[in-house]
């Protein structure tokens, strides 16, 4: 079991946890629910598809900042679990479903973030700038295949915290880890 300091230490983390996945996982649902729409309907194609690029460039630094914060409380949870004088479970341990799922999470948004977003909007400036029908219609096809990964990315990526969520909240109702 924890002492107190590490009592402390793990409602901080806890705490830290929850604001980084509100902020990974609302977003997401903010940015899909509210702002997508709107954009696209108060905006053109080529406007709302820049407008959201930098929508997107600013949820992907606050998903970085999250990873941050969710590694960092992992790391302090897997060392103060290792240093626990007991062989008892502790609601500080990290279970294999909340590494595998955390895990999963930072390499898809890697992904998306250091690869395919970037390709993405390199093909959508492409699009945009095409002349002709047949190039337009060329580019576009290049671009909405890259997107449209990156999309299913992102929809899995929120499934995947909502997991982490439901894991996490199962732990702390129990005192411990599922």
């Amino acid at each position: 079991m924890f002492d107190r300091d590490g009592q402390r230490g793990l409602l901080v983390c806890h705490t830290l946890e929850l604001v980084a996945l509100a902020v990974w996982v609302g977003g997401l649902v903010v940015i899909i629910g509210a702002v997508i729409p709107a954009v696209f309907n108060s905006f053109g194609m080529e406007p709302g598809g820049r407008f959201l690029t930098r929508v997107f460039d600013g949820y992907n630094r606050l998903t970085m900042a999250a990873i941050v914060v969710l590694a960092g409380t992992t790391a302090w949870r897997v060392r103060q679990s290792r240093h626990a004088s007991t062989d008892a479970p502790s609601a500080g341990e990290v279970r294999r479903a909340e590494g595998l799922l955390l895990t999963v999470m930072i390499l898809l948004a890697g992904l998306i973030i250091l690869i395919l977003g970037p390709s993405s909007v390199t093909l959508q400036e492409q699009a945009f700038a095409a002349q002709g029908e047949a190039a337009k219609k060329e580019a576009y096809d290049a671009f909405f295949r890259t997107h449209m990964i990156v999309r299913a990315l992102y929809v899995i990526n929120l499934g995947l915290g909502i997991a982490l969520l439901a894991v996490k909240a199962k732990q702390w109702i129990n005192g411990t880890n599922v």
